[in-house]
């Protein structure tokens, strides 16, 4: 292959060999399901008490939900998904004046998911930024397309509201006081991956991203609503998670796993890609500051049970991450006490 990025804007008649994955870890499409009862949470409903309930219980069960009435502007969504596909339609000469393959890099587009280690690539490209705060790190985005910039603070103002929020809802469903979670992430970090799969010739032989949960506290993901390619792990089977307009996929990761001392699920979850279409989606992370100390309230241990993992900081969680192969064990079960 000649470039390193595959969002070159010409179509592959056929999966290069470093894309195809062995056959025992192939995706069985063919086994998927579609999961029906995706806990749809309305946050507008203003019966909190309900809310809290719902949260705790798709917590619990699915490790993630999605949210509609979330309070972020509809106009606002629908520009950054533009701005995202205006982006990748660059040429790409343009694009790769960004190009890293260094996962230390607050601003770099890259591909697959971890170039350096991996030994099969995965049919994906992406843009990962560093997002807070948005003054340090806006300068080094990218200026082309010209709204970019404007577009994806605003988002990004938004997103983070919203998930302060969720932070404090999913607290109160453990029992705790709504900003028990928060004191304990301090001053959060927050990332963006925009993710974009292209038509893929072979999608059964590859994904777009591997089944992993997310190293983080909290994923908030834009769906493309004309493409669907998510799929979450439930009683042990994949199902495919369809888009629901004007909402937003919460994902479990793995610091709530953590600070819930076990008891909500990091969800695993991976991308498939679409033999036609492209697929676009938008990945914001909130994490805790580097320096966190990850430790379940003491609420949660006192049960006679004890802290199911031990204290760690964020930064030597990441690293861990980092250092592996996405679709390996559970990176939480290292911490494990």
């Amino acid at each position: 292959m000649d470039t390193k990025v595959i969002s070159t804007g010409k179509r592959y008649s056929s999966l290069p060999e470093s894309y195809v994955r062995p056959e025992s870890e192939r995706p069985k499409l063919s086994e998927v399901e579609d999961c029906e009862d995706v806990p749809i949470i309305d946050l507008g409903c203003g019966d909190r008490i309900l809310i809290i309930q719902q949260i705790g219980e798709a917590c619990r069960t699915y490790g993630f939900f999605q949210v509609i009435n979330h309070g972020v502007p509809v106009e606002l969504v629908e520009k950054m998904l533009e701005v995202a596909e205006e982006f990748f339609a660059l040429p790409v000469e343009e694009k790769m004046k960004l190009y890293s393959d260094d996962p230390s890099k607050t601003m770099r587009l890259s591909t697959s998911f971890n170039v350096k280690k991996e030994k099969v690539h995965n049919w994906r490209d992406y843009l990962r930024l560093h997002c807070h705060p948005l003054e340090h790190f806006v300068p080094e985005w990218p200026s082309i397309p010209s709204s970019f910039k404007d577009t994806v603070s605003n988002y990004c103002r938004e997103v983070r509201d919203l998930g302060f929020r969720l932070e404090e809802l999913i607290a109160e469903s453990l029992g705790l006081l709504k900003d028990d979670i928060k004191s304990v992430l301090g001053e959060q970090g927050q990332h963006m991956a925009v993710n974009y799969y292209p038509p893929c010739p072979e999608p059964e032989l590859t994904y777009g991203l591997p089944g992993h949960t997310d190293p983080n506290t909290l994923t908030i993901l834009l769906q493309d609503l004309h493409v669907s390619g998510l799929q979450v792990l439930k009683d042990d089977k994949w199902l495919a998670v369809k888009p629901h307009p004007n909402a937003f996929v919460i994902n479990i990761g793995d610091q709530l796993q953590a600070l819930s001392n076990g008891r909500y699920k990091s969800v695993w979850h991976r991308a498939l890609v679409n033999a036609d279409k492209p697929r676009l989606s938008v990945a914001s992370f909130l994490c805790p500051c580097d320096d966190a100390l990850i430790a379940p309230p003491k609420k949660l241990t006192e049960d006679g049970t004890g802290a199911v993992y031990r204290n760690f900081t964020y930064t030597e969680y990441y690293a861990k991450f980092w250092s592996r192969n996405l679709d390996q064990e559970h990176c939480l079960e290292l911490f494990k006490n």
